[in-house]
């Protein structure tokens, strides 16, 4: 069965100020549906056809560019929507909470650290929290579409956060200021998914 590009459970405006309803609308309208066209004509007739996004990125031939880079934004920005809401902002709790305070001392440590890696991205790219098996979290980055699933990519583990800094997700409204479109970012963080998330992969 051919991949399909997820519908959002908000609004185009939903989380405007901090994400305008003019990017949201073009980046999953635009460019996460051509992700996804474009990874279903990549593994069209092939092997890779049936299997799940997780098991086609974590095996995958790093040297197959079309899989590589529309299997990574299609895996990637349907993970980003997941992790956002109107109702987000404020900090996680329990057991993500510990594992934060655990890995960084704090989170306001972890939240300079991810906003560093995701600001310092060299062109285009993405921020990661990550989680380990045995519940240690740490964030990394990764270029391009490429995510901490790909063999020796990243920092291993499974993203259970992820921030989009290509241009295209926050150029209308914020333009070359990253920093301020990530400062925005952490008040749409859906923190109770990302707990979830943290909760079925650790």
């Amino acid at each position: 069965m051919a991949f399909e590009l997820p519908k959002l459970t908000y609004a185009y405006d939903a989380l405007e100020p901090h994400i305008d309803a003019r990017t949201m609308e073009i980046h999953h309208s635009k460019h996460h549906a051509g992700y996804t066209n474009n990874l279903n004509g990549a593994i069209d007739g092939s092997d890779l056809e049936g299997k799940t996004i997780e098991n086609i990125l974590a095996n995958l031939d790093l040297e197959n560019k079309a899989v590589r880079n529309n299997g990574g934004g299609f895996y990637n920005h349907r993970l980003f929507w997941s992790v956002m809401s109107e109702d987000g902002g404020g900090k996680p709790t329990g057991e993500l909470a510990e594992a934060i305070n655990d890995a960084f001392g704090s989170f306001e440590a972890f939240k300079d650290a991810f906003k560093k890696v995701a600001a310092t991205q060299f062109g285009s790219g993405w921020a990661w929290l990550c989680v380990h098996t045995g519940g240690k979290v740490e964030v990394c980055g990764t270029a391009n579409q490429d995510n901490p699933l790909m063999p020796s990519i990243g920092c291993g583990g499974t993203p259970i956060l992820g921030v989009d800094v290509w241009e295209h997700a926050y150029y209308l409204n914020y333009q070359n200021r990253r920093p301020d479109y990530l400062e925005a970012f952490f008040s749409v963080i859906n923190w109770i998914e990302v707990s979830a998330l943290y909760a079925q992969n650790k």
